[in-house]
């Protein structure tokens, strides 16, 4: 399984990270995971291509996390594809319905097919995963791919979603700001890591980073590793991590 960080920042740009996005790819699979702004540009960066993406999984609804869904499906239907399937939670339909009030003239363009998830399992592109409420401001979903990976979506950390994940490969979770700005809806690092604490992960990456983090990454990942004496990294727009199945 490969996992390609295509945006790993958030709602305010920096001009290095580009807002929510991830591929997932296995074997002749591909599955993007979010679809925020800089999505399609990062598609092309990466090799992976827009065209390769016929499945969208959303955590959630907010903006940064789907800003280039339209894009994409503009993109789709010029290049000659005929089809593209958008997943998520309860309201993905409303979503994208929506959308398409507004650009009415993509309308019909593409046979769009819409899919909302309850937490438990599911099958999406042909990966079998789980789904698990996180704690944000609006519903959203973690998301569980066997024991390879679990991307936490936006949340807070708490104890369900760090069980949820034990035992993943790879556990990439939202670390949105250091440990001075008082948030809710994301954690701060010794939030994340006092939650991490006794759990066993093959390695966890950071991502969803505001501005407030540049510069500050040492500091972040000493206060998680006060209390988590894991693997822990922040993730980067366009790195590619391997996780070797079965191993």
């Amino acid at each position: 399984m490969r996992v390609t960080f295509l945006g790993t920042g958030s709602a305010i740009p920096t001009g290095e990270r580009f807002q929510s996005g991830t591929v997932v790819q296995s074997a002749d699979r591909t599955l993007l995971v979010d679809c925020g702004s800089g999505t399609l540009h990062r598609l092309q960066q990466s090799g992976i291509g827009f065209e390769a993406i016929s499945t969208v999984l959303l955590t959630h609804h907010h903006l940064d996390h789907v800003a280039d869904l339209m894009s994409l499906m503009k993109a789709r239907w010029l290049a000659g594809e005929d089809h593209l399937e958008v997943i998520g939670p309860q309201g993905t339909k409303g979503l994208v319905d929506g959308l398409l009030s507004v650009h009415d003239y993509m309308a019909d363009r593409l046979d769009l097919r819409i899919r909302e998830l309850a937490t438990g399992a599911a099958t999406v592109a042909g990966f079998d995963l789980e789904a698990y409420e996180t704690r944000h401001s609006v519903p959203c979903l973690a998301y569980r791919f066997e024991d390879h990976l679990t991307l936490s979506g936006d949340s807070e950390a708490f104890e369900g979603l760090a069980n949820f994940a034990d035992g993943s490969a790879i556990l990439v979770h939202d670390c949105s700001f250091p440990d001075d700005v008082d948030v809710s809806n994301h954690p701060t690092p010794s939030e994340l890591g006092t939650v991490l604490a006794g759990h066993e992960y093959g390695r966890v990456y950071l991502t969803h980073l505001y501005p407030h983090t540049d510069g500050r990454q040492s500091e972040m990942l000493e206060s998680i590793t006060t209390h988590y004496d894991g693997d822990v990294r922040f993730a980067e727009d366009l790195q590619t991590v391997t996780i070797e199945q079965g191993g």
